[in-house]
Protein backbone atom coordinates (compact mmCIF):
# COMPACT_ATOMS: atom_id res chain seq x y z
CA UNK A 1 0.00 0.00 0.00
CA UNK A 2 1.38 3.37 -1.03
CA UNK A 3 0.35 6.44 0.96
CA UNK A 4 -0.87 9.59 -0.84
CA UNK A 5 1.75 11.77 -2.53
CA UNK A 6 3.62 13.99 -0.09
CA UNK A 7 2.17 12.23 2.96
CA UNK A 8 3.72 10.13 5.69
CA UNK A 9 4.42 6.42 5.14
CA UNK A 10 1.47 4.09 5.37
CA UNK A 11 0.47 3.38 8.98
CA UNK A 12 -0.68 -0.24 9.23
CA UNK A 13 -3.47 -1.43 11.47
CA UNK A 14 -0.97 -3.53 13.43
CA UNK A 15 2.78 -4.06 13.63
CA UNK A 16 4.56 -6.51 15.98
CA UNK A 17 7.17 -5.28 18.47
CA UNK A 18 10.19 -7.57 18.16
CA UNK A 19 13.54 -6.52 19.62
CA UNK A 20 17.05 -7.73 20.18
CA UNK A 21 16.03 -9.79 23.20
CA UNK A 22 13.87 -12.08 21.07
CA UNK A 23 16.60 -12.37 18.43
CA UNK A 24 19.18 -13.32 21.07
CA UNK A 25 16.87 -15.94 22.58
CA UNK A 26 16.23 -17.51 19.18
CA UNK A 27 19.95 -17.53 18.41
CA UNK A 28 20.59 -19.24 21.74
CA UNK A 29 18.04 -21.88 20.76
CA UNK A 30 19.62 -22.43 17.35
CA UNK A 31 23.04 -22.83 18.92
CA UNK A 32 21.71 -25.27 21.50
CA UNK A 33 20.88 -27.83 18.84
CA UNK A 34 17.42 -28.39 20.36
CA UNK A 35 14.83 -26.89 18.00
CA UNK A 36 11.59 -28.78 18.60
CA UNK A 37 9.45 -28.73 21.75
CA UNK A 38 11.86 -28.81 24.67
CA UNK A 39 13.20 -26.77 27.57
CA UNK A 40 12.09 -23.36 26.29
CA UNK A 41 8.57 -24.51 25.55
CA UNK A 42 8.49 -25.97 29.07
CA UNK A 43 9.76 -22.67 30.51
CA UNK A 44 7.09 -20.75 28.57
CA UNK A 45 4.42 -23.08 29.94
CA UNK A 46 5.69 -22.57 33.48
CA UNK A 47 5.68 -18.78 33.11
CA UNK A 48 2.06 -18.79 31.96
CA UNK A 49 0.99 -21.27 34.63
CA UNK A 50 2.46 -19.12 37.40
CA UNK A 51 1.09 -15.85 36.04
CA UNK A 52 -2.46 -17.18 35.71
CA UNK A 53 -2.42 -19.18 38.92
CA UNK A 54 -3.75 -22.27 37.13
CA UNK A 55 -2.70 -25.88 37.48
CA UNK A 56 -0.98 -26.43 34.14
CA UNK A 57 -0.37 -25.04 30.64
CA UNK A 58 0.59 -26.56 27.29
CA UNK A 59 2.34 -24.56 24.55
CA UNK A 60 0.94 -25.40 21.13
CA UNK A 61 1.32 -24.51 17.47
CA UNK A 62 -1.65 -22.11 17.31
CA UNK A 63 -4.64 -20.91 19.26
CA UNK A 64 -6.79 -22.96 16.88
CA UNK A 65 -4.84 -26.04 17.98
CA UNK A 66 -5.52 -25.06 21.60
CA UNK A 67 -9.24 -24.72 20.87
CA UNK A 68 -9.36 -28.12 19.18
CA UNK A 69 -7.44 -29.79 22.00
CA UNK A 70 -9.62 -28.13 24.63
CA UNK A 71 -12.74 -29.60 23.06
CA UNK A 72 -11.17 -33.04 22.65
CA UNK A 73 -9.80 -33.02 26.18
CA UNK A 74 -13.21 -32.38 27.75
CA UNK A 75 -14.77 -35.13 25.66
CA UNK A 76 -16.81 -33.16 23.13
CA UNK A 77 -18.19 -35.59 20.54
CA UNK A 78 -20.77 -35.90 17.75
CA UNK A 79 -24.24 -34.92 18.90
CA UNK A 80 -22.98 -32.42 21.48
CA UNK A 81 -23.63 -28.68 21.34
CA UNK A 82 -21.26 -25.89 22.35
CA UNK A 83 -22.61 -22.39 22.96
CA UNK A 84 -20.42 -19.60 21.57
CA UNK A 85 -20.80 -16.13 20.05
CA UNK A 86 -21.09 -15.64 16.30
CA UNK A 87 -19.25 -12.34 16.76
CA UNK A 88 -15.83 -13.99 16.80
CA UNK A 89 -13.19 -15.37 14.47
CA UNK A 90 -14.08 -18.57 12.64
CA UNK A 91 -11.42 -20.59 14.50
CA UNK A 92 -13.69 -21.29 17.49
CA UNK A 93 -16.72 -22.65 15.59
CA UNK A 94 -14.41 -24.44 13.16
CA UNK A 95 -12.82 -26.29 16.08
CA UNK A 96 -16.27 -27.16 17.43
CA UNK A 97 -17.30 -28.63 14.07
CA UNK A 98 -14.00 -30.49 13.67
CA UNK A 99 -14.64 -32.04 17.09
CA UNK A 100 -17.92 -33.41 15.75
CA UNK A 101 -20.15 -31.07 17.73
CA UNK A 102 -22.54 -28.29 16.71
CA UNK A 103 -21.89 -24.62 17.47
CA UNK A 104 -24.90 -22.81 18.92
CA UNK A 105 -24.58 -19.07 18.42
CA UNK A 106 -25.91 -16.90 21.25
CA UNK A 107 -26.30 -13.12 21.36
CA UNK A 108 -23.72 -10.62 22.55
CA UNK A 109 -23.99 -7.80 25.04
CA UNK A 110 -24.58 -4.50 23.17
CA UNK A 111 -22.06 -2.60 25.33
CA UNK A 112 -19.06 -4.94 25.60
CA UNK A 113 -19.73 -7.13 22.51
CA UNK A 114 -19.06 -10.17 24.70
CA UNK A 115 -21.31 -13.21 24.92
CA UNK A 116 -24.27 -12.37 27.15
CA UNK A 117 -24.84 -14.80 30.06
CA UNK A 118 -28.63 -14.50 29.87
CA UNK A 119 -28.85 -15.33 26.17
CA UNK A 120 -26.30 -18.11 26.63
CA UNK A 121 -28.46 -19.66 29.34
CA UNK A 122 -31.51 -19.53 27.06
CA UNK A 123 -29.56 -21.42 24.41
CA UNK A 124 -28.84 -24.42 26.67
CA UNK A 125 -30.48 -27.70 25.65
CA UNK A 126 -30.17 -31.31 26.73
CA UNK A 127 -27.32 -31.66 24.21
CA UNK A 128 -25.24 -28.73 25.50
CA UNK A 129 -21.87 -29.82 26.85
CA UNK A 130 -19.86 -26.61 27.00
CA UNK A 131 -19.90 -22.82 26.82
CA UNK A 132 -17.05 -21.17 24.95
CA UNK A 133 -16.80 -17.47 25.82
CA UNK A 134 -14.56 -14.92 24.11
CA UNK A 135 -13.14 -11.76 25.70
CA UNK A 136 -13.79 -9.30 22.90
CA UNK A 137 -11.03 -6.79 22.20
CA UNK A 138 -9.42 -7.35 25.60
CA UNK A 139 -12.43 -6.63 27.84
CA UNK A 140 -13.22 -9.80 29.81
CA UNK A 141 -16.75 -11.15 29.74
CA UNK A 142 -18.72 -11.68 32.95
CA UNK A 143 -16.49 -14.46 34.22
CA UNK A 144 -18.29 -14.92 37.54
CA UNK A 145 -21.70 -15.20 35.87
CA UNK A 146 -20.47 -17.76 33.35
CA UNK A 147 -18.71 -19.78 36.05
CA UNK A 148 -21.95 -19.91 38.05
CA UNK A 149 -23.94 -20.83 34.95
CA UNK A 150 -21.57 -23.61 33.93
CA UNK A 151 -21.43 -25.06 37.43
CA UNK A 152 -25.19 -24.92 37.92
CA UNK A 153 -25.89 -26.73 34.64
CA UNK A 154 -22.99 -29.18 34.73
CA UNK A 155 -21.25 -27.65 31.73
CA UNK A 156 -17.61 -27.11 30.83
CA UNK A 157 -16.47 -23.48 30.61
CA UNK A 158 -13.82 -22.69 27.99
CA UNK A 159 -12.33 -19.20 27.76
CA UNK A 160 -11.13 -17.94 24.40
CA UNK A 161 -8.69 -15.38 25.80
CA UNK A 162 -6.88 -14.68 22.51
CA UNK A 163 -7.65 -10.96 22.94
CA UNK A 164 -7.05 -10.76 26.67
CA UNK A 165 -3.61 -11.93 27.71
CA UNK A 166 -3.29 -9.23 30.38
CA UNK A 167 -6.82 -8.28 31.45
CA UNK A 168 -8.92 -8.66 34.59
CA UNK A 169 -12.56 -8.45 35.63
CA UNK A 170 -13.58 -8.09 39.28
CA UNK A 171 -10.12 -9.24 40.34
CA UNK A 172 -10.08 -12.39 38.20
CA UNK A 173 -7.58 -12.56 35.38
CA UNK A 174 -8.90 -13.56 31.97
CA UNK A 175 -7.87 -17.13 31.37
CA UNK A 176 -7.92 -18.13 35.04
CA UNK A 177 -11.60 -18.93 35.56
CA UNK A 178 -12.56 -21.44 32.88
CA UNK A 179 -11.96 -25.16 33.13
CA UNK A 180 -9.69 -24.52 30.16
CA UNK A 181 -8.51 -21.31 28.50
CA UNK A 182 -6.78 -20.67 25.20
CA UNK A 183 -4.40 -17.89 24.17
CA UNK A 184 -3.09 -16.73 20.82
CA UNK A 185 0.39 -15.54 19.90
CA UNK A 186 -0.44 -14.91 16.25
CA UNK A 187 1.45 -12.14 14.43
CA UNK A 188 -1.05 -9.39 15.29
CA UNK A 189 -1.91 -10.38 18.86
CA UNK A 190 -1.00 -8.71 22.18
CA UNK A 191 2.27 -10.61 22.15
CA UNK A 192 3.46 -12.69 19.23
CA UNK A 193 5.52 -15.72 18.36
CA UNK A 194 4.50 -15.44 14.69
CA UNK A 195 2.28 -18.48 15.08
CA UNK A 196 1.54 -20.19 18.36
CA UNK A 197 -0.87 -20.61 21.23
CA UNK A 198 -1.29 -21.84 24.79
CA UNK A 199 -3.83 -24.04 26.55
CA UNK A 200 -4.15 -23.55 30.31
CA UNK A 201 -6.40 -24.61 33.17
CA UNK A 202 -7.27 -27.72 35.13
CA UNK A 203 -4.33 -30.07 35.43
CA UNK A 204 -6.18 -33.24 34.42
CA UNK A 205 -7.61 -31.61 31.29
CA UNK A 206 -4.33 -30.00 30.25
CA UNK A 207 -2.56 -33.33 30.71
CA UNK A 208 -5.18 -34.98 28.52
CA UNK A 209 -4.67 -32.27 25.90
CA UNK A 210 -0.89 -32.62 26.13
CA UNK A 211 -1.19 -36.36 25.45
CA UNK A 212 -3.50 -35.76 22.48
CA UNK A 213 -1.30 -32.95 21.18
CA UNK A 214 1.87 -35.02 20.88
CA UNK A 215 0.54 -37.99 18.88
CA UNK A 216 -0.83 -39.74 21.97
CA UNK A 217 2.73 -40.55 23.03
CA UNK A 218 3.13 -41.02 26.78
CA UNK A 219 6.16 -38.71 27.12
CA UNK A 220 7.69 -35.80 25.25
CA UNK A 221 10.76 -36.21 23.10
CA UNK A 222 12.55 -33.81 25.47
CA UNK A 223 11.80 -36.13 28.39
CA UNK A 224 12.95 -39.15 26.41
CA UNK A 225 16.11 -37.34 25.38
CA UNK A 226 16.99 -36.73 29.00
CA UNK A 227 15.97 -39.91 30.77
CA UNK A 228 14.83 -42.51 28.25
CA UNK A 229 15.72 -43.84 24.86
CA UNK A 230 14.00 -41.95 22.03
CA UNK A 231 12.66 -45.32 20.90
CA UNK A 232 11.20 -46.04 24.33
CA UNK A 233 7.63 -44.75 24.03
CA UNK A 234 4.05 -45.90 23.89
CA UNK A 235 1.08 -44.44 22.01
CA UNK A 236 -1.84 -44.64 24.41
CA UNK A 237 -4.48 -42.77 22.35
CA UNK A 238 -4.69 -41.71 18.68
CA UNK A 239 -3.34 -38.18 18.84
CA UNK A 240 -2.32 -35.18 16.77
CA UNK A 241 0.82 -33.06 16.41
CA UNK A 242 0.16 -29.65 17.98
CA UNK A 243 3.33 -28.92 19.99
CA UNK A 244 5.16 -25.58 19.99
CA UNK A 245 8.83 -25.79 18.92
CA UNK A 246 11.52 -24.19 21.03
CA UNK A 247 12.37 -21.66 18.30
CA UNK A 248 8.85 -20.31 18.66
CA UNK A 249 8.86 -20.57 22.46
CA UNK A 250 12.12 -18.59 22.57
CA UNK A 251 10.29 -15.59 21.10
CA UNK A 252 7.33 -16.20 23.40
CA UNK A 253 9.42 -16.20 26.56
CA UNK A 254 10.77 -12.73 25.82
CA UNK A 255 7.44 -11.40 24.60
CA UNK A 256 5.72 -12.68 27.76
CA UNK A 257 8.16 -10.66 29.86
CA UNK A 258 7.15 -7.55 27.90
CA UNK A 259 3.41 -8.19 28.20
CA UNK A 260 2.75 -5.69 31.05
CA UNK A 261 4.60 -2.92 29.22
CA UNK A 262 2.87 -3.73 25.94
CA UNK A 263 -0.53 -3.59 27.64
CA UNK A 264 0.30 -0.29 29.33
CA UNK A 265 1.28 1.18 25.96
CA UNK A 266 -1.98 0.02 24.42
CA UNK A 267 -3.90 1.55 27.33
CA UNK A 268 -2.20 4.92 26.79
CA UNK A 269 -3.16 4.89 23.11
CA UNK A 270 -6.74 3.96 23.99
CA UNK A 271 -6.91 6.80 26.52
CA UNK A 272 -5.69 9.26 23.88
CA UNK A 273 -8.36 8.11 21.45
CA UNK A 274 -11.10 8.23 24.06
CA UNK A 275 -10.09 11.71 25.16
CA UNK A 276 -9.64 13.18 21.68
CA UNK A 277 -12.45 11.50 19.71
CA UNK A 278 -15.26 12.01 22.20
CA UNK A 279 -18.09 14.06 20.82
CA UNK A 280 -17.73 13.22 17.12
CA UNK A 281 -21.33 12.63 16.04
CA UNK A 282 -22.12 9.09 15.01
CA UNK A 283 -18.82 7.72 16.37
CA UNK A 284 -19.37 5.44 19.35
CA UNK A 285 -16.23 4.82 21.41
CA UNK A 286 -15.59 1.71 23.56
CA UNK A 287 -17.22 1.53 26.97
CA UNK A 288 -15.12 -0.01 29.74
CA UNK A 289 -17.21 -1.40 32.58
CA UNK A 290 -16.44 -0.87 36.26
CA UNK A 291 -14.13 -3.50 37.71
CA UNK A 292 -12.36 -4.02 34.38
CA UNK A 293 -8.66 -3.82 33.59
CA UNK A 294 -8.85 -3.81 29.81
CA UNK A 295 -6.23 -5.53 27.66
CA UNK A 296 -6.82 -3.21 24.67
CA UNK A 297 -5.99 -5.71 21.95
CA UNK A 298 -8.54 -3.73 19.95
CA UNK A 299 -9.79 -0.17 20.01
CA UNK A 300 -13.17 -0.89 18.40
CA UNK A 301 -15.42 2.01 17.40
CA UNK A 302 -18.92 1.87 15.95
CA UNK A 303 -19.81 4.20 13.09
CA UNK A 304 -23.50 5.00 12.72
CA UNK A 305 -24.35 5.23 8.99
CA UNK A 306 -27.31 7.50 9.74
CA UNK A 307 -24.81 10.21 10.72
CA UNK A 308 -23.79 10.56 7.07
CA UNK A 309 -20.83 8.18 6.75
CA UNK A 310 -20.65 4.40 6.79
CA UNK A 311 -17.97 2.21 8.34
CA UNK A 312 -16.67 1.17 4.93
CA UNK A 313 -16.52 4.75 3.64
CA UNK A 314 -14.53 5.84 6.70
CA UNK A 315 -12.14 2.88 6.38
CA UNK A 316 -11.55 3.63 2.71
CA UNK A 317 -10.94 7.34 3.35
CA UNK A 318 -8.50 6.59 6.15
CA UNK A 319 -6.59 4.24 3.86
CA UNK A 320 -6.66 6.14 0.57
CA UNK A 321 -6.59 9.75 1.75
CA UNK A 322 -4.67 9.52 5.02
CA UNK A 323 -2.59 6.36 4.57
CA UNK A 324 -3.94 4.71 7.73
CA UNK A 325 -4.91 1.06 7.97
CA UNK A 326 -7.88 -0.26 9.93
CA UNK A 327 -9.53 -3.64 10.36
CA UNK A 328 -12.94 -5.18 11.04
CA UNK A 329 -13.54 -7.57 13.97
CA UNK A 330 -15.62 -9.46 12.91
CA UNK A 331 -17.88 -10.60 10.11
CA UNK A 332 -20.38 -12.75 12.05
CA UNK A 333 -19.63 -16.43 11.66
CA UNK A 334 -23.26 -17.25 10.85
CA UNK A 335 -22.90 -15.01 7.78
CA UNK A 336 -19.98 -17.05 6.42
CA UNK A 337 -20.74 -19.61 3.71
CA UNK A 338 -19.83 -22.61 5.86
CA UNK A 339 -22.34 -21.62 8.56
CA UNK A 340 -25.27 -20.03 6.74
CA UNK A 341 -27.37 -23.12 7.36
CA UNK A 342 -27.21 -22.49 11.13
CA UNK A 343 -30.51 -21.08 12.37
CA UNK A 344 -30.09 -18.09 14.67
CA UNK A 345 -31.59 -14.66 15.30
CA UNK A 346 -28.86 -12.26 16.43
CA UNK A 347 -29.93 -8.64 15.87
CA UNK A 348 -27.35 -7.15 18.25
CA UNK A 349 -24.55 -9.09 16.57
CA UNK A 350 -25.75 -7.94 13.14
CA UNK A 351 -26.02 -4.31 14.27
CA UNK A 352 -22.56 -4.19 15.81
CA UNK A 353 -20.86 -6.10 13.00
CA UNK A 354 -22.18 -3.70 10.36
CA UNK A 355 -20.70 -0.69 12.17
CA UNK A 356 -17.50 -1.90 13.89
CA UNK A 357 -14.05 -0.61 12.90
CA UNK A 358 -10.74 -1.30 14.68
CA UNK A 359 -8.34 1.64 14.83
CA UNK A 360 -4.56 1.10 15.05
CA UNK A 361 -3.62 0.40 18.69
CA UNK A 362 -0.28 -1.31 19.30
CA UNK A 363 2.95 -0.62 21.23
CA UNK A 364 5.06 0.19 18.16
CA UNK A 365 2.94 3.30 17.51
CA UNK A 366 4.58 6.62 18.33
CA UNK A 367 2.75 9.59 19.84
CA UNK A 368 2.87 11.09 16.36
CA UNK A 369 1.21 8.00 14.89
CA UNK A 370 -1.62 8.23 17.42
CA UNK A 371 -2.13 11.92 16.77
CA UNK A 372 -2.16 11.21 13.05
CA UNK A 373 -5.13 8.86 13.47
CA UNK A 374 -6.93 11.39 15.66
CA UNK A 375 -6.34 14.21 13.19
CA UNK A 376 -7.49 12.08 10.28
CA UNK A 377 -10.76 11.21 11.95
CA UNK A 378 -11.42 14.83 12.87
CA UNK A 379 -10.72 15.79 9.26
CA UNK A 380 -13.20 13.20 8.02
CA UNK A 381 -15.84 14.49 10.42
CA UNK A 382 -15.30 18.16 9.62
Amino acid sequence: MTAPTGSLPFLPWNRPSIGGEEAAEVLDTLRSGWLTAGPKAAAFEQAVTEALGVEDAFAVSSCTAALHLALLAVGIQPGDEVITPSFTFCAAPNAIVQSGATPVFAEIDPVTFNLDPTTAERAITSRTRAIMVMHYGGQPCDLAAFRRLADSRGLVLIEDAAHALHAWRDGARAGSVGDLSVFSFYANKVITTGEGGMLAGRGDLVQRARLLGRHGIDSSVWQRHGTRSTADYEVTVPGLKYTMPDITAAVGLRQWQKLPDFTAARARIAASYSRSLAGLPGLRLPTVLDGIRHGWFLYPVLIDPTAGRSRDVVAEALREVHGIGTSVHFKPVHRLAAYRQVECHLPVTEHVAARQLSLPCYPAMTAGDVQRVIDALHALWS
